[in-house]
C-alpha cells in the first residue's frame, strides 16, 4: 500500500489507525484477562478482616501511598529484593488500588510477616529508632485515636455491594472485631497481611 496515499486519505488512515489499536489492544488484554482468572486463583484471595480494613483505611487517609508502591515488578532486580512479583488477583478487593510509583520508602507489596508487631509500633511512633537512615516521620497520634465500629459496618456493606464477598454475618461481627482496637493496631494488622494472600504456587518468579 502506497504510504502516501494512507496519509492524503483521513478515512483510510482513521481506518487503519482503529485496526492497529485494536489488534494491539487484544493481544496486551486477553491474556491478561486470562490470566488473572485461570491462573491466579483469584477464587483464593480472601477479602480484608475488619481490623485490617480499618488499618487499609489508616494508610490512605494517612497518605502512606505517597511514599510506598504495593506493586513488585516482574524484574529481577525487584523480585531480589522484593519477593514474588504481584498478581492482579492479589489487589481484587482494593478500593482504590496502592499499585503507586513512587518509592521514597521500599515497596510494601510482601510487608506481611517479614517483622514483628513490636518492630511496626517502635517503626511507628520513630522510624529512626529502627531504620537510622529513614526519612520517614513519625505517626504516635496513631496510638491514641480508636477505630469506629459503626463506620466501619457501614464501609463493609458498601464493599458488599461492590462485590466484596462479606456476609451478613461478617459485617454483623465486625465492631467486636475492633472494639478498643487503635488505629495503630489497625495499621499494623493491614501491613501485616500485605502479601499473605498471594496464591500459593501460582506467578513464581522464574
Amino acid at each position: 500500500m502506497n504510504h502516501a496515499a494512507v496519509e492524503k486519505s483521513v478515512g483510510l488512515l482513521t481506518v487503519l489507525i482503529i485496526i492497529v489499536i485494536s489488534v494491539g489492544g487484544l493481544v496486551e488484554i486477553v491474556p491478561l484477562a486470562m490470566n488473572a482468572y485461570a491462573k491466579q486463583g483469584s477464587e483464593n484471595i480472601k477479602p480484608y478482616r475488619p481490623l485490617e480494613l480499618a488499618g487499609r483505611d489508616v494508610y490512605v487517609s494517612e497518605g502512606c501511598y505517597l511514599c510506598h508502591s504495593q506493586q513488585v515488578r516482574p524484574f529481577l532486580s525487584e523480585t531480589e529484593r522484593y519477593g514474588p512479583y504481584s498478581l492482579a488477583a492479589e489487589s481484587q478487593y482494593d478500593h482504590p488500588f496502592q499499585y503507586g510509583s513512587k518509592r521514597t520508602g521500599p515497596d510494601l507489596a510482601r510487608v506481611g510477616g517479614r517483622y514483628s508487631d513490636d518492630w511496626h509500633h517502635v517503626h511507628m511512633h520513630n522510624p529512626r529508632d529502627v531504620v537510622p537512615e529513614s526519612v520517614m516521620p513519625g505517626y504516635p497520634w496513631l496510638e491514641k485515636d480508636t477505630i469506629d465500629p459503626q463506620l466501619l459496618q457501614r464501609k463493609m456493606r458498601v464493599l458488599h455491594m461492590l462485590g466484596t464477598p462479606y456476609s451478613e454475618a461478617d459485617i454483623s461481627a465486625a465492631p467486636s472485631a475492633v472494639l478498643g482496637k487503635t488505629e495503630m493496631d489497625a495499621l499494623i494488622a493491614y501491613l501485616q497481611s500485605l502479601g499473605l494472600a498471594r496464591p500459593r504456587g501460582s506467578g513464581e518468579a522464574p
